[in-house]
């Protein structure tokens, strides 16, 4: 079974729906636009979705040129079982939600392996980092709107506000919890798990 197009690979057809280009053009357009906000995008890894794209026949090259003393570049096209592909990828990745595993999450999990006052000098930090982060969305945000990108393009980037806007408001509130005594733990209770004694909810339910 074929593995699932990356959000990378996907990029790729993306850019390659509006024409043939090489890899550097398709790089350049997007920071233009703004798509590595919602995509991790790297000079090497972005090479290697593309040889992979034309190995799986998605892609296909058109021409090689070379100018001056620089590298040869692959113009590339997208092929016509490339563009299926896309909007076979697209559809199940707006349809089918995916459970994800953020390592705040995981940080959230285990919390009380720390002391409580700690934990909040900590979540102090992290709400400095998160103001700062909307600060940058917002403003990077205002700025492609202005430049006259339509909204639904920039559905990602609203996504991500909205995100960074709820973590800001939930963290506030845990770290106030914590400094009115609200929620706390005691020293003892820092090598207790949820589940005590080995007990697994399954376990606890059929006793």
């Amino acid at each position: 079974m074929p593995r699932p197009i990356t959000p990378l690979a996907l990029t790729v057809l993306r850019m390659l729906c509006d024409g043939p280009m090489h890899p550097y053009e398709m790089q350049q357009r997007i920071r233009k636009h703004a798509y590595d906000h919602a995509v991790k995008v790297t000079h090497g890894a972005l090479y290697n979705s593309v040889e992979r794209l034309a190995q799986q026949g998605l892609i296909e090259p058109v021409e090689t040129s070379r100018e001056g003393r620089r590298p040869e570049r692959t113009v590339y096209r997208i092929t016509d079982a490339g563009r299926e592909a896309a909007h076979r990828r697209l559809a199940d990745i707006l349809a089918e939600p995916v459970e994800e595993y953020p390592l705040f999450s995981a940080g959230l999990a285990f919390v009380n392996l720390l002391p409580a006052d700690e934990v909040a000098l900590h979540l102090q930090r992290r709400i400095t980092a998160l103001e700062f982060l909307l600060g940058g969305h917002q403003t990077a945000y205002e700025a492609l709107r202005k430049r006259g990108l339509e909204r639904y393009k920039l559905l990602d980037m609203e996504l991500n506000i909205a995100a960074v806007r709820t973590e800001l408001d939930f963290v506030r509130t845990l770290v106030d919890d914590l400094a009115e005594g609200r929620m706390t733990w005691a020293a003892d209770d820092r090598l207790t798990t949820r589940h005590q004694h080995g007990d697994t909810p399954d376990e606890e339910a059929s006793e």
